[in-house]
C-alpha cells in the first residue's frame, strides 16, 4: 500500500498562491488514497441494479453494498457541460463550455476548456498524484485542450462525443470520423475484435500496470461511452436480455419504481410520473414493433452489463495490486437517459443492419429513456429531475462504512473539492501564469461518513435555455420551448414531498418563488450565462 505523505516543498510549489477548499477540515499528513472516477454516458437514474434496475450490474452493486449511495446527486444534464464542470469543479460556463463544443462567440460558450480553470488532472498532479485517463474527453479538440495538455500523464480514448463501438467511421453525412487518441497520437482501432468499452478498460489496466512500479498514488478518470448511442453490443451480452423487455415500458417503470421505494432511494410519498407524452401505450403497438423495441432495450441493457463487467476487471486488478482498500472509487453518469432518435434521421448515416451490430446506428429514444429516468420527468438536455439525476456510488473501505444511503444533495462540482480534501492537497489561485476561478463545490467527505455537509450556496443549472436552482428542499425550474424559441414559465417544487415534480407550488409560494428567481438571475450573471434567445440570434 502506498503511504506517501504530502510535501509541498518536494512538489516545487513554494510561493504558489492557493485557494482554501470549501467544506474541508485543515489538511494533515495522512495516507492518501488512490482515486478512480468512473463515469457512464447517457445512463439514467434507475439503470443499475442498486438503483432499481433489472439489468445485471453485480460489480457496481458490490461497490454500493460496501460503500454509500447518494439518492440525490446531480450532473449538468448533458455530456459536454457535465464533463467540463466535473473536471474543473466549476459551473460549465465558468470553464468555457456553457453549451457544447461549438464556439458561440461568447467566453462562457467558447466550446473548450479555458485557461482560468484547472482540471482534476492538473490539480491532482500538482498534489503529487500520477494521473491517467481512459475514455471520452469531449471538452475541446484544440491542441492546447487535449488531455495530455490538461494534466494527464497517459491518455487513451475518444476526443469527440460519440461513434461506433466497433470501428472508427463517420456516423453523420457531414462529418469526419470521430477522433481517437493514444497519448499525443491519433489512434485507429484494429479491424477485428475491437469493442470500445473493452478497449477503454484494456488501456486503463495497462496504465495501472505501469503504476505498480511507482511510489505515488494515482488519479484515474475512466470515462466510458456506454450506453450512449449507437446501440452497439456484443452478441452474448445481447442474448442475456433479448425478450426480457416484451412486458413493455409501462410495466418496467412500475417494477423499477417499487424496487426503488423498497431500497429507500425515494420517499414513500414520491409518485411515479406519468408516461412521457412522446411514448405510446405498449399494448397499442403491433407485435413486430414490440419486438423491435424489445431488441433496442436489450442492446442498451447489454451495453451497461458489459460496462459493469469491465468495472469488475478494474476491481480485480486493484485487488491484485493490493490497492483496492486504499482506493476511493466514485461512479456516476453524465446526464439522464437520452430521448434522441438516430435511426435514419436527420444527418445520421442510413443503416440497414440489425440493432446492436456494427452495421446499425440506432437509439432507444423517448419510451425507454422514460424508463431509465424512473420515476422522474424529462430527459437529457432538460434540468427537471429526469435530466440531471444520476446514480452515485462512493467506495473507500479505509474510511467509508458500507451499505448506507445519503439523502443530502450532491453535485458534480463537489468532486474536485472532495478529491483535494482526500489528497490533503491544495487548489491553485494561479496556474501557468493565469488566474484561476475558485472551486464552486464542497467536499463530500463528511457526507460519506454520515455527517452533514457544509453547503452554504444553492445549486444551479442552465443548459440551452433550461434553467433551475435547488435551495434545500426547494427547486425552481423552467424549460425552453425550442419550437417557439421562448422560455416557459418558472415552476416551484418541494422535492422532499414531490421529487417527481408533479405539484407546482408557484401560487402558494409566490414570495419564495420571486426570491429564488432573483437568486438564479444573480448566479447567471456571475458565471456568464447568456440567454438562449440571445445566443440564437448570434
Amino acid at each position: 500500500m502506498k503511504t506517501t505523505t504530502l510535501s509541498f516543498f518536494s512538489l516545487g510549489l513554494i510561493g504558489l498562491s492557493l485557494h482554501p477548499v470549501s467544506g474541508m477540515e485543515p489538511a494533515k499528513p495522512a495516507i492518501r488514497p488512490n482515486i478512480l472516477l468512473i463515469m457512464a454516458d447517457d445512463m439514467g437514474y434507475s439503470d443499475i441494479g442498486c438503483f432499481g434496475s433489472e439489468i445485471k450490474t453485480p460489480n457496481l452493486d458490490k461497490l454500493a453494498q460496501q460503500g454509500v449511495r447518494f439518492s440525490q446527486f446531480y450532473n449538468a444534464s448533458r455530456c459536454c457541460p457535465t464533463r467540463a464542470s466535473l473536471l474543473t469543479g466549476l459551473y460549465q460556463h465558468q470553464a468555457g463550455v456553457g453549451d457544447m463544443v461549438n464556439d458561440l462567440g461568447v467566453p462562457a460558450y467558447q466550446g473548450y476548456l479555458n485557461t482560468t480553470s484547472v482540471t482534476m488532472g492538473e490539480v491532482m498532479k500538482m498534489n503529487g498524484y500520477n494521473t491517467y485517463m481512459s475514455g471520452k474527453w469531449h471538452v475541446g479538440n484544440r491542441p492546447e485542450t487535449l488531455p495530455r495538455k490538461r494534466g494527464f500523464d497517459r491518455y487513451f480514448g475518444l476526443i469527440d462525443g460519440a461513434g461506433s463501438y466497433f470501428e472508427r467511421i463517420p456516423y453523420r453525412t457531414n462529418q469526419q470520423a470521430p477522433r481517437m487518441m493514444l497519448d499525443d497520437a491519433d489512434y485507429d482501432p484494429p479491424k477485428q475484435g475491437f469493442y470500445f468499452t473493452n478497449a477503454i478498460t484494456d488501456y486503463a489496466l495497462q496504465f495501472l500496470e505501469e503504476e505498480k512500479q511507482k511510489k505515488e498514488p494515482f488519479f484515474m478518470y475512466l470515462a466510458y461511452t456506454a450506453p450512449h448511442w449507437p446501440l452497439h453490443a456484443l452478441p452474448d451480452d445481447i442474448a442475456k436480455y433479448r425478450g426480457k423487455y416484451m412486458k413493455g415500458w409501462d410495466v418496467l417503470r412500475k417494477e423499477r419504481f417499487e424496487r426503488m421505494k423498497k431500497m429507500g432511494l425515494i420517499e414513500a410519498s414520491c409518485q411515479l410520473s406519468p408516461r412521457d407524452v412522446n411514448s405510446p401505450e405498449w399494448d397499442s403497438l403491433s407485435p413486430e414493433d414490440q419486438k423491435m423495441w424489445d431488441l433496442r432495450m436489450a442492446v442498451y441493457a447489454a451495453m451497461i452489463d458489459r460496462m459493469d463487467q469491465n468495472i469488475g476487471r478494474m476491481l480485480t486488478q486493484l485487488e491484485k495490486m493490493g490497492e483496492l482498500n486504499n482506493t476511493l472509487i466514485i461512479f456516476l453518469s453524465d446526464n439522464g437517459g437520452c430521448h434522441e432518435g438516430t435511426k435514419n434521421k436527420g444527418s445520421f448515416i442510413r443503416t440497414t443492419g440489425e440493432t446492436g451490430t456494427a452495421d446499425s446506428f440506432d437509439a432507444y429514444e423517448f419510451p425507454w429513456a422514460n424508463v431509465s429516468n424512473t420515476p422522474f420527468r424529462m430527459h437529457k438536455h432538460w434540468v427537471h429531475e429526469g435530466g440531471i439525476s444520476t446514480p452515485f456510488i462512493a467506495f473507500y473501505p479505509e474510511q467509508i462504512k458500507g451499505g448506507k444511503l445519503v439523502h443530502q444533495p450532491g453535485h458534480i462540482t463537489d468532486l474536485m473539492s472532495t478529491f483535494v480534501d482526500y489528497a490533503g492537497g491544495k487548489y491553485p489561485e494561479t496556474f501557468n501564469g493565469n488566474p484561476i476561478t475558485p472551486m464552486e463545490g464542497v467536499s463530500l467527505k463528511a457526507a460519506f461518513s454520515g455527517k452533514k455537509m457544509k453547503r452554504e450556496q444553492p445549486i444551479f443549472w442552465e443548459h440551452e435555455g433550461n434553467r433551475a436552482m435547488r435551495d434545500g428542499d426547494w427547486k425552481l425550474v423552467s424549460q425552453y420551448n425550442y419550437g417557439q424559441k421562448k422560455f416557459m414559465g418558472w415552476e416551484l417544487y418541494n422535492l422532499k414531498n414531490d421529487r417527481s415534480e408533479l405539484n407546482d407550488l408557484s401560487a402558494e409560494q409566490a414570495d419564495r418563488k420571486k426570491q429564488m428567481i432573483q437568486e438564479y438571475e444573480n448566479w447567471a450573471d456571475r458565471v456568464g450565462v447568456v440567454s438562449k434567445e440571445k445566443l440564437d440570434k448570434r
